[in-house]
């Protein structure tokens, strides 16, 4: 009888870090746009990792406190750490990869130049450590996943989400408009709380000691709560354990916004197959993409910050509605996404006969949630129609495109940059001053966001 070989485990290597192994039987993977990997294996000592970096070099001094987002640190904290445990300098062999300019390129695109600055970086460090570059496939217009076997040290490179795309399906049927009605008016709603919390914050009157009441008198939503603050928190010395400590140590604008955040959870922790590349891919890059709007809001001084983020959790809503199409479709949807290379939306639209923004604004008005936060809801893959809190939906396309460009692999998203100017100038910002907001936002993002 044949023994069955074991499938290897995935370790996925989030932004901003890296991972070293001896001997482990496990695949390294990371997911790349913007953002550059750089795999290293000595072969003779069974030591190799992975490395996913976010920028070329800290923005600031007092950046630096995850120096394994940068290239001009993370990479010799790497080599250093590769070092330690038993490999040899002149025995390495590295692959690099990413630093894409994904989507629609805008001339601001090109400028920035991000990923091909870390990708500069990476490729002088390796010349003066004197470390032999195997393979090289740096720039492009496509998101992709890098992977490193730690068994036999191959490397593997393909665009993101086509390896997991199953065989296409012929039967799939473009759903009616009755079909959709019916999946919207059948979505759980998020506890009555939170829906009070987020008219509270979209209204900016608080009434903190009659919600904290309401919590406490909710079990459940306590419990979620509790550790929903922790993970959220988790450097601080004293652990969360009520509602009274929670409100005492992160404040009652902060509360507030986790009360919506761990009612979110559970609405938009979907399984990995439909939009999501990896398990709760949408919630997490909800979470991302509302810390980044909370960044872009205070630096802009144009929006309160608790309803960005706020806006920012919410503006994918519409996902839940159509995801069981996109897991019927993936096939179809992944070949329009590819290789026609159209926007997210107008894949939606010719295969499902509706947006997720517009899924999501049908949504928002069932669970009758204040207009602007619906507005942004609707077009934050076109703020340029926005008629109500515009500058609130210029936030949150900015802080999608953002994440869309630096954190991928966590659910489908192709945003275009079309409007990329227009927001920058709406929300009073420079195109020069992003790469110290990602540096702020994006290293401060947990490998695994709220786990």
């Amino acid at each position: 009888m044949l023994k069955k070989e074991p499938v290897l485990s995935r370790i996925v290597v989030g932004s901003g870090s890296y991972v070293t192994s001896k001997g482990e039987r496990a695949i390294l993977e990371a997911y790349l746009g913007t953002c550059v990997g750089v795999t290293l294996c000595d072969r003779q000592a069974g030591v190799g990792g992975l490395l996913h970096l976010l920028l070329p070099e800290p923005t600031s001094n007092d950046s630096i406190w995850r120096p394994e987002a940068y290239a001009s640190t993370g990479l010799p904290l790497f080599i250093q750490q590769l070092c330690g445990e038993g490999a040899k300098k002149e025995n390495l062999e590295a692959c690099v990869a990413g630093g894409a300019l994904v989507g629609s390129v805008s001339r601001q695109d090109l400028d920035l130049d991000i990923g091909g600055r870390t990708a500069d970086v990476v490729e002088q460090i390796l010349l003066r450590e004197n470390i032999a570059v195997r393979r090289s496939e740096i720039g492009g217009f496509f998101c992709c996943r890098l992977s490193l076997d730690l068994q036999d040290w191959s490397v593997e490179l393909v665009p993101s989400g086509i390896s997991a795309v199953p065989p296409e399906k012929s039967d799939f049927e473009k759903p009616g408009a009755r079909q959709l009605d019916h999946i919207i008016e059948g979505v759980s709603p998020i506890p009555q709380i939170a829906l009070k919390v987020i008219r509270m914050i979209s209204d900016q009157r608080y009434g903190i000691d009659d919600v904290a009441h309401e919590i406490m008198q909710d079990q459940v939503m306590s419990a979620k709560l509790i550790r929903f603050s922790n993970s959220v928190f988790s450097g601080i010395k004293t652990r969360v354990d009520s509602i009274e400590r929670a409100l005492l140590i992160v404040g009652e604008k902060w509360l507030l916004q986790l009360v919506v955040g761990a009612a979110m959870e559970g609405f938009l922790s979907q399984p990995e197959g439909g939009y999501s590349l990896c398990k709760g891919g949408l919630f997490h890059h909800s979470c991302g993409t509302a810390a980044v709007a909370k960044a872009l809001a205070q630096l802009s001084g144009r929006t309160p910050p608790d309803l960005a983020y706020t806006a920012g959790l919410l503006h994918d809503i519409g996902k839940v509605v159509l995801d069981q199409y996109v897991g019927a479709a993936r096939s179809l949807f992944y070949r329009h996404l590819q290789e026609e290379d159209i926007d997210l939306t107008q894949a939606e639209s010719e295969l499902f006969g509706m947006t997720h923004p517009e899924a999501g604004r049908r949504l928002a008005v069932h669970w009758s949630l204040p207009e602007n936060l619906t507005d942004a809801i609707q077009y934050h893959h076109q703020p340029d129609k926005a008629t109500l809190g515009s500058e609130l939906t210029y936030l949150v396309y900015l802080a999608d495109l953002i994440m869309s460009r630096f954190m991928t692999g966590q659910e489908l998203e192709k945003q275009n940059s079309h409007a990329f100017a227009s927001s920058l100038d709406r929300l009073g910002l420079r195109a020069d001053q992003l790469p110290s907001l990602i540096d702020k936002t994006l290293c401060g993002i947990p490998v695994t966001p709220w786990s």
